[in-house]
């Protein structure tokens, strides 16, 4: 499947909906529950994809645009959510992120790319060369896996409550 601005953007513009929907509400003990030790739980997972969204997909993607080759992108702090996230509730976490990613999609349909924009290539700090589109394509494919990170989580927790149903329930045997 060739990538194409419209769907990159349908995309994005989903991924606070699918959020709010799978975790506005839930009791707090289900979305500070993660898998163990270097594991994220869902309130880890929403806090980085906020901390993506403020300091990695936009500003990057304005790098490559004034930039170039020349310089490589900043690195990406992968864990600088933890400061930013202590003391904050999902609800805010889910909230602030809708408007993050509103402002993100705003921004990038601002700068008007075009379908020759995408081949454009900058330079990435561990990768060497990418291109502007393998970077709209890993925005929308990092949330993915996100989710998937985030129905990983939620599903184990109850791993040992369904009983022989496991052997039926692939998600919980990863």
């Amino acid at each position: 499947m060739t990538l194409d601005l419209e769907s990159v953007t349908v995309l994005l513009d989903r991924t606070p909906s699918v959020l709010d929907s799978l975790l506005g509400g839930l009791p707090e003990a289900w979305v500070h529950q993660n898998e163990g030790r270097d594991t994220w739980s869902s309130f880890d997972v929403v806090a980085h994809l906020l901390e993506a969204e403020r300091t990695n997909w936009i500003p990057r993607i304005r790098h490559l645009i004034k930039h170039g080759e020349s310089a490589a992108f900043p690195p990406f702090d992968r864990f600088g959510f933890e400061e930013k996230s202590a003391g904050k509730s999902m609800a805010e976490l889910l909230a602030t992120f809708r408007e993050a990613r509103a402002g993100s999609l705003r921004d990038l349909d601002a700068l008007k790319l075009t379908p020759e924009d995408l081949g454009r290539k900058g330079r990435h700090p561990d990768f060497g060369q990418v291109a502007l589109g393998q970077l709209l394509a890993t925005w929308v494919i990092h949330d993915l896996n996100h989710l998937g990170q985030i129905v990983d989580v939620l599903a184990r927790q109850h791993a040992e409550a369904v009983g022989p149903w496991r052997a039926f329930l692939g998600i919980l045997d990863g």
